[in-house]
Order: C-alpha cells, then structure tokens, then sequence
C-alpha cells in the first residue's frame, strides 16, 4: 500500500481541531497508556463472537422478532429534529418501536450487522423497504425504514462518551473506531452511544455500551452535511493516508478527530484481521439484510475488503496479537 500524502488544506484543519482540544487529546493519549479493563468490564463493549458465524441477514434479534412490512403500525410521535424523520410506532402485539426513514435505513442495518458480527453489542434492527402507519386520520404507505423493537429485556439508558469511557486502554475499543471509519461512519457523537441495561443477557453482562444510530455512514465523511449511503462517494474515499511511528493518520472529515490519535499499526492490524474473518456469506448477508442491490453490494464489499488489505499490510508493534 504506497502511503498518499494529506493534502495542505486536510494538514491545516486537523492542526486547527487538534489545537483547540489539545489537553483532551492528551488525555485521551494519557488513558489509552493505562490499565486495560478486566475481561469481565471488556464484556459490556465486546465479546469473542465465538468459531460458528453470526447469523448477518437476521441479526441479534432473529427472524421471529422481525417486524413485517404488511403489519400496520400505530404511529405515537414523530421526531424530525435529526437527519432523518423518526417515529415512535406499535405494532399490533403491543411492542413498541423505532422507526427511521430514508437513506440511512439502509446503512445502520449494514454496520450494525457488521459490528455485531464482530463482537460488538448491538440492539436488534430489522430494515423494511416499505410500511404502512394507522392514524385516528388514515392509513398510508411509508417509505423505506430502520426498524428497532422496545424490548423489555432491553432498556436503553443513559449516554456514555467516546472520550471517557472504561475502554480507552483497550485494543478492542480503538479497534472498533477502526472498523467504523473502515466504513465512513462519519457522526461519532456522544449522543449515538448508549448505555443498555440488559437482562436474561446470553454472555452473562447487564450493560452493554454500544453505539447505534449508524446511519451516517458507507458514503463520504464530514461534519456538516456528508452524503450517506453513497457508494461512489464511499469508493473514492480513502482509508489511510500516512503512518508515522506508531501514530496513523486517516482519510476522515467527520467527527471527534482527536479520537484518530490513539489508535496505532497495530490497531489497525487487529482490527482487520477481525474483518477478515467474517465469511464470504456474513458479508452478502449483512448487505442483503440493508435490501442492497447484489451488484452494489458487491462493490462495497470489494471496496472494504481493499481497506481490510491495506490494513494487514500495516506493521504491527511488538507485542501484538491477532
């Protein structure tokens, strides 16, 4: 992988961002050097997938918890203060749900399958690629959807933050920055990570701290308004674009880039060798669980599986282990 240069302008503004926040990258530096978190604290960020595949088209939730798309849903509240128009909807058995329409639909089913096939504690969400809502008015068709179940063994909390957390000394945790920006996930907030309360958990914790609202994502990256769901964009973006010592340097305009600063060769080298070993069919599946087009799925796939490389090619720093 022959290392490109960053460009003046990209040079400028990093020092700038970098500058305004210089004791918290310090800091962040200054945990990432620390005590790494027990196994058992580990095992609310992530836990060892285990040798048999997660199943990606279906997900965490399975097929019997999958909403489906000739079920009428009662509309209850609608929230249009993000990217996309959300509504808070019951289906028929009572259970209540989440529901986002437009292009990120698609994206956060695609990452957070990725995620979790990895390891990475993630709510159930199911894509619909239409849907109909009831209302004391009329009955309508709603364009394509996230759909994510309230779960009563599920509850979500509060907030927790990606520059203070148990898991900045942790190979697991900056690997999980790498996987994201492997596929331009470029809105790393505070406000997209969550704290779950879990119960009847099959690993045994009772917090999983997981990110979710993915959908900015698989496109360009930035910080006003980037282009998800965006596969030209995503093909022509790069990944990494200098290695210097033990510090690397990203093709990444979103958010949080004090963040990039800890993570080093070896991160990337972990995180990739974690990638690669999601099957051929976890990767169709995961596509085919967002309703991509086979041919789109595929150039995204052959995109990622390009960062995945550049990754391996990365020396990894002594003491390393896959």
């Amino acid at each position: 992988m022959a290392p490109r240069t960053v460009s003046a302008v990209t040079s400028i503004t990093v020092a700038l961002l970098l500058s305004g926040c210089g004791g918290h990258v310090a800091n962040i530096r200054t945990a990432v050097t620390g005590t790494p978190p027990t196994s058992q604290t580990l095992a609310q960020l992530w836990v060892e997938p285990g040798d048999t595949p997660r199943d990606l088209f279906w997900g965490i939730g399975g097929q019997s918890l999958a909403p489906r798309a000739s079920t009428p849903f009662d509309v209850e509240a609608r929230d249009d203060s993000g990217f996309s128009v959300s509504y808070d909807v019951k289906s028929p058995d009572g259970l209540h749900w989440s529901a986002k329409i437009g292009p990120e639909a698609q994206t956060e089913v695609v990452v957070s399958r990725i995620l979790w096939g990895l390891g990475y504690h993630q709510p159930p969400i199911y894509y619909l690629p239409s849907w109909t809502t009831t209302g004391p008015q009329q009955t309508r068709r709603e364009s394509e959807a996230r759909f994510r179940p309230k779960l009563p063994t599920l509850s979500a909390g509060e907030l927790w933050k990606w520059a203070d957390n148990p898991f900045l000394a942790a190979r697991e945790f900056r690997g999980m920055l790498v996987v994201l920006l492997m596929l331009n996930s470029t809105d790393l907030k505070d406000t997209n990570n969550t704290i779950y309360d879990v119960k009847e958990a099959a690993d045994g914790v009772s917090r999983w701290f997981l990110v979710r609202d993915l959908g900015a994502a698989l496109g360009e990256t930035g910080k006003l308004f980037p282009r998800r769901n965006w596969l030209e964009g995503f093909e022509r973006s790069g990944f990494i674009t200098r290695i210097s010592g033990q510090q690397v340097e990203f093709d990444y305009r979103g958010r949080h880039q004090e963040l990039l600063t800890m993570i080093t060769p070896s991160d990337v080298q972990w995180a990739a060798q974690r990638m690669q070993r999601l099957t051929e069919q976890q990767w169709r599946d995961a596509f085919r669980a967002g309703n991509y087009d086979v041919g789109i799925a595929d150039r995204y796939i052959t995109r990622i599986k390009t960062k995945i490389a550049d990754g391996l090619a990365l020396r990894a720093s002594p003491g390393a282990a896959s």
